[in-house]
């Protein structure tokens, strides 16, 4: 047996040599006993922009792809919609409050165990392209080129694995798809299973689009939601009081794509609203080129003759709309080309027959608000920005056309992989593993209620902080630091979230049991008072309480 052993382990060494000197089509064939991830994260991409999620804003193929050959969750969620905090707690399996990176300003401890990391050490090759959002130096990361911070969408720099910076020529979203797929089809090593996160700057303010998405969607029109020109008045405080509505708050010059000397131009702009510094100058004018220039031009000329001629003598109404429909031309445009890129892998993943042992994962840092409740970003516990779009497809073990209504979270991820790798996770990552809901064994599956907790106030934005508990049923948050207000919503009868009924007493059954719940959740995953004070303390300290402090 000794002997025979030998001989099979020489024949397999032998093999080895010779498969390596092969062309790569015909090593790219090489099956795994563990799959392949591909972890596709884009950036505030809204599930309402989605055309499986709904098909009266866009339509997108290549993501739907995905759904139709996998499976489509229809509540999954998040649990603190803002950028570093959603990827932080991703990328640790951990809520932000134990990971620490509970806003946009708080450094990422980077002594912590990342799912990556883990994945390495399980001798998966491990690589990420694109927007990570903190840090420089990703671990457990083989290769790497990421963007610094939230990076450009006109000939973006990247951040190497040696530290170095270098600049790319070309349009954000399709750069980082050449990156993802020159080193799927050059640089891995085939006879390894990998772990790619293929990362979306898009669509993230400012909507940048590439010019020939930029000129097809300025000749199209929107339908409005119906809660565009809300009024918050069966809300409470918070609602009131955010900074994120579309007429008084999108800047002109950096979201609107209104030239400065535009604004400058037509003075006493009504409504004033404070731009950023640089705003349409940073992102556009000091990154293009020549050629770049002479495609954008004639865009912006239209956009801003119109605005020049037509803003005076419009209504506050008329005002909302015409920013609706300019949010929704840039926004919906770069997910045009998102779509079309997520395409191209997928193509490539079908010729390298790689499609069947890869689990292919499509979500967002979070959900967004486009328009409803007549505003833009995200960071409440509202359906638009706590929800997130989560599309999974492995052929050899996700059976097709599958949609789920469970309500699972970005905490889940880094256990639903390691799962999936048959890796053991570490005992202190919070989340559920997804894989009983992927292989159809949903009987396995007990959470009946998630955790949210919102932290980056005061800042920009001005969106109160909260914490709250929602199930299929009912949505019940607490408002604090300046203010203690409770919110309920019937998610059944109510499912814009307009009325709150918290101080319904039809419902007063409902809050107890909710309030219990809550509590009990808190304790499962170590949320505290005191914990809130800690944060609170700490965000006094650093003095990052100027309403423009970060873009994020």
């Amino acid at each position: 047996m000794k002997i025979m052993t030998k001989q099979i382990s020489l024949t397999i060494l032998i093999l080895m040599v010779i498969s390596c000197g092969e062309k790569k089509k015909n090593v790219d064939a090489v099956v795994h006993e563990k799959p392949n991830i591909i972890f596709i994260m884009s950036d505030d991409h809204a599930y309402q922009a989605i055309s499986t999620y709904s098909n009266h804003l866009i339509q997108t193929p290549n993501i739907d792809r995905i759904g139709k050959e996998g499976i489509v969750f229809t509540n999954a969620c998040v649990s603190n919609s803002i950028c570093a905090p959603s990827r932080a707690t991703i990328l640790t399996g951990k809520h932000t409050h134990i990971n620490g990176k509970v806003d946009n300003q708080m450094p990422f401890d980077t002594t912590q165990v990342t799912f990556p990391q883990i994945f390495q050490q399980a001798g998966y090759q491990t690589a990420m392209f694109g927007k990570l959002h903190f840090g420089n130096n990703p671990k457990g990361v083989d290769d790497f080129m990421i963007l610094p911070g939230q990076g450009s969408y006109i000939n973006p720099d990247f951040i190497t694995k040696n530290g170095d910076t270098t600049r790319i020529e070309g349009y954000v979203t399709d750069v980082i798809t050449d990156l993802t797929l020159d080193w799927l089809d050059k640089k891995r090593d085939t006879l390894k299973p990998f772990m790619l996160m293929y990362l979306h700057k898009a669509p993230h303010r400012p909507w940048w689009p590439r010019p020939d998405k930029f000129k097809e969607f300025l000749g199209k029109k929107f339908p409005e939601p119906a809660s565009l020109f809300d009024d918050y008045k069966n809300r409470g405080t918070a609602a009131k009081t955010a900074e994120m509505n579309l007429l008084n708050d999108m800047m002109y010059n950096h979201d609107s794509k209104i030239r400065p000397a535009v604004t400058q131009r037509m003075k006493n702009l009504e409504p004033f609203v404070r731009e950023y510094e640089g705003g349409f100058h940073n992102p556009y004018t000091n990154r293009v080129n020549e050629v770049q220039k002479a495609a954008y031009e004639p865009i912006l000329d239209e956009i801003n003759k119109d605005f020049e001629e037509n803003w005076p003598s419009m209504t506050d109404e008329e005002k909302m709309k015409w920013k609706y429909q300019r949010y929704m031309q840039d926004y919906l445009a770069c997910i045009s080309s998102v779509d079309d890129n997520v395409g191209h892998v997928l193509d490539y993943l079908d010729e390298s027959k790689l499609s069947d042992n890869t689990m292919v994962v499509y979500t967002s840092d979070q959900g967004f608000y486009l328009g409803e409740h007549g505003w833009f970003d995200k960071r409440f516990i509202y359906d638009e920005s706590f929800k997130t779009p989560l599309l999974v497809r492995w052929p050899n073990r996700i059976k097709a056309g599958i949609t789920s209504e469970e309500m699972v979270q970005n905490l889940d991820f880094a256990q639903t992989f390691l799962e999936a790798a048959q890796i053991e996770a570490p005992e202190d990552m919070q989340g559920e593993s997804l894989m009983p809901l992927l292989t159809s064994n949903n009987g396995e599956w007990t959470r009946d209620a998630v955790y949210y907790h919102y932290y980056e106030y005061p800042a920009v934005h001005q969106v109160k902080r909260h914490y709250g508990i929602v199930t299929i049923d009912y949505k019940l948050a607490h408002f604090y630091y300046d203010v203690d207000e409770w919110e309920l919503y019937d998610r059944k009868k109510d499912s814009q979230e307009m009325n709150n009924v918290y101080n319904d007493p039809t419902y007063s059954d409902i809050v107890v049991e909710l309030k219990k719940k809550l509590e009990e959740l808190r304790v499962q995953y170590k949320d505290s008072d005191e914990l809130n004070q800690k944060y609170i303390d700490i965000h006094h300290a650093n003095s990052i309480d100027s309403p423009l402090n970060k873009k994020g």
